[in-house]
């Protein structure tokens, strides 16, 4: 049922019910006035009758008297007069219509005034009139008249009483319906459609109500409210903007700070290509014969081009991308991702190992930016290496497992991708877990780290849907565990060393242990 339509039953039931009631005391106070008249008449006559009487009595004596109240019953119409005996035994002719209880105040001298009814409509009033006539006697003139006109006009009261509620009330729920419909029906449901294209997303089209009453309140401050969400979205997507950018950027330092870390390990695979390019072409200045000098030459094309793909491998990491996330073999990212830290490993005396056994034969499938991948396992295998100052291997897992995202994170458990970077450091102080992925917070030495790459790499990991999990003992070790949902699609994956292989980013890394 709809406001309006509650507001004019109410209004409706209200008027009935205080119509009503005022009805029901019209009607009282009309039977109280009429009796009230009937009570003043009786008492008028009975003083009439009773000077009349007394006179006759004392002159012509009781027949005359009796004569005389017979005479004044027959001219009035609906009253009757006779005379009374207060000690008459019941049934005779001079005995009293009421109970002697009920008008023994007549002993006394007084008037009598007695409503005697028979059933809930008819009946007579009585009034009892008494006369001093006989000192040892007590007589009174009974006075009665029918209450059926009061009846009759009580009847007629409630009729017009009843007729006059039900106009009034159809009269008002007309109108209240009317002017609630005007005033309360149209403007609410034009405040249901505001709010509705509100919760869609709409902002615009401010809500113009012209009352000035509670409802246009809540119109202006709807409009006020919309105002300031419309604010609020553009506030938070110039804020969301300029984040995406920030981390974008942080993201791309920390991409070339490890450029800066790799190029020193490139730089020893450079020289050996270089050194044989510079003699093979002093040997082809110094002369050969045809056939030595197309073999030297064709050397130095195969140094060269490996020295290109180093380079631009080099340099397609360190390039700012957009992310894109399609679906990719996880292991083969990882395979990569080692072939490029090879050289760096070797300074540090760390063997790197990938680990796919628990994989064989399904396929480390998931759907992510490939290049943003490589650069969250690139900080963890760097970090695993920087902490394995005495050298040692360095293991990376591949395994499908099923896993509960934290609380933070939510979710229901499921079938996640697994990559382990497992190392053989120092390990973590329990106090600095809680903080390692904390922007700027480091526990290497002083030109080792920015405090950016675990904070990077861990912004990079939800946003794929996943979490890093931390396991670390001082002395024994750290294990950083990458949870990246599955896509579900398993099969054969590529083997290693696969030309065919798909690479990340635009160029990808294939070839870089080469």
């Amino acid at each position: 049922m709809r406001l309006a339509s509650k507001l004019t039953l109410a209004l409706v039931l209200v008027m009935c019910a205080v119509l009503s009631l005022y009805g029901y005391l019209s009607v009282r106070r009309e039977r109280a006035l009429f009796e009230a008249d009937v009570r003043r008449d009786e008492h008028l006559i009975g003083i009439a009758l009773r000077a009349a009487v007394t006179e006759t009595w004392r002159r012509d004596g009781l027949d005359e008297a009796l004569r005389v109240l017979r005479e004044a019953s027959e001219r009035e119409d609906g009253v009757r007069f006779r005379w009374v005996w207060l000690d008459a035994p019941a049934g005779d002719r001079f005995a009293p219509a009421l109970p002697a209880e009920e008008i023994a105040e007549l002993s006394g001298g007084a008037e009598v005034f007695r409503m005697q009814r028979e059933g809930d409509r008819t009946g007579r009033i009585y009034t009892y009139a008494p006369v001093a006539v006989d000192p040892t006697r007590v007589g009174a003139i009974e006075i009665s008249e029918s209450l059926e006109e009061e009846e009759t006009y009580v009847q007629a009261s409630v009729v017009n009483t009843v007729t006059t509620i039900i106009a009034l009330a159809a009269l008002s729920g007309l109108l209240a319906m009317t002017f609630g419909q005007i005033l309360v029906g149209r403007p609410t449901r034009r405040l249901v459609d505001k709010t509705r294209r509100i919760g869609e997303g709409d902002l615009g089209g401010p809500l113009l109500l012209p009352q000035r009453d509670e409802l246009g309140q809540i119109a202006r401050e709807i409009n006020a409210m919309c105002e300031h969400l419309a604010e609020a979205r553009e506030r938070a997507a110039r804020e969301t903007t300029a984040r995406i950018a920030a981390l974008e950027q942080l993201r791309h330092a920390d991409r070339l700070t490890t450029v800066g870390k790799l190029a020193s390990g490139i730089a020893h695979e450079l020289g050996t290509p270089l050194n044989v390019v510079g003699g093979r072409a002093k040997m082809i200045v110094r002369g050969l014969p045809p056939e030595e000098a197309a073999d030297s030459a064709r050397i130095i094309a195969e140094q060269a081009d490996r020295m290109t793909k180093i380079i631009r491998h080099l340099l397609d990491f360190a390039r700012r991308r957009v992310a894109q996330k399609a679906p990719a073999d996880v292991a083969q990212i990882a395979r990569q991702t080692l072939a490029l830290l090879e050289p760096l490993a070797r300074k540090r005396s760390v063997t790197l190992r990938l680990d796919e056994a628990a994989l064989a034969p399904s396929r480390a499938e998931a759907e992510v930016d490939a290049g943003q991948m490589q650069q969250v396992l690139t900080n963890l295998v760097m970090n695993g290496m920087q902490s394995m100052k005495r050298g040692g291997e360095l293991t990376v897992r591949v395994e499908r497992a099923l896993a509960r995202p934290p609380a933070d994170h939510g979710g229901a458990e499921g079938e996640h991708i697994a990559i382990r970077v497992i190392d053989r450091g120092d390990g973590i102080a329990p106090e600095h877990i809680a903080r390692i992925f904390e922007p700027f917070f480091t526990t290497k030495d002083v030109g080792e780290g920015t405090g950016l790459g675990l904070s990077v790499s861990y912004g990079i990991v939800r946003e794929h849907g996943g979490w890093i999990d931390v396991e670390s003992e001082l002395g024994e070790g750290s294990t950083f565990t990458v949870h990246l949902p599955a896509s579900g699609r398993g099969g054969a994956g590529p083997a290693a060393g696969d030309e065919n292989a798909p690479s990340p980013g635009r160029g990808g890394l294939a070839g870089a242990a080469a």
